[in-house]
């Protein structure tokens, strides 16, 4: 009886610490993505999440760690989202194509401009940005470009190369969109110049 007593308690612990980190990183996406990273401090996040300094540092080593797991979980999302939309699409050139525009529709959000496109870079360096952004976002174009010439939708090539290409100019029509004064009103213009610009390097 006291072993399994025991397991009840470490698995509250666990339990517990686990919703301590959701709520610390819930706080932490919506501070970083209102105020920005240099404006907010690792103290405001604990405060306005509920706990203290030290408790915040139990579970992140840092404000630039902390960061880090809130920068991965948007890339995670945004991932999702362009799975979501490839699995609803009529065929894998349409997954494709929506995909890349989703893509573009995340890039106008204000919180993902902030920590993804604006802050990312200059707080986790571009070589982890891209390992991030690889292990996300371009694996999700890679495997919809696989898909797509499997089914005859793309002349052949290597298409490792060619996700690459077309990951980067995506990637600069989202800094595009991060640099506007008006994001939504310059979205037409670069989605659609994007889809052409996608068509001529996917399908050649």
């Amino acid at each position: 009886m006291p072993a399994k007593d025991g397991a009840v308690v470490r698995r509250t612990q666990a339990e517990r610490s686990s919703a301590t980190s959701s709520r610390l990183l819930a706080t932490a996406e919506e501070m970083f993505g209102r105020d920005g990273y240099a404006a907010t401090s690792l103290a405001a996040v604990a405060a306005a999440a509920g706990m203290t300094k030290g408790a915040a540092y139990h579970h992140f080593p840092g404000k630039a760690g902390l960061f880090r797991e809130v920068f991965v979980r948007r890339l995670r999302r945004a991932a999702t989202a362009l799975e979501r939309v490839a699995a609803h699409a009529p065929d894998s050139w349409s997954a494709l194509r929506e995909g890349c525009r989703t893509f573009l529709e995340c890039c106008t959000d204000p919180g993902f401009r902030q920590i993804v496109l604006l802050d990312g870079p200059a707080v986790l360096g571009w070589d982890a940005v891209r390992e991030i952004e690889y292990e996300h976002l371009l694996r999700v174009l890679r495997d919809g470009m696989r898909v797509a010439a499997a089914e005859g939708w793309i002349a052949g090539g290597d298409l490792d190369v060619r996700s690459q290409l077309v990951f980067g100019a995506l990637c600069e029509a989202g800094m595009m969109l991060a640099r506007s004064p008006d994001p939504e009103g310059a979205f037409p213009a670069v989605a659609g110049e994007a889809e052409r610009l996608l068509g001529a390097l996917v399908r050649g």
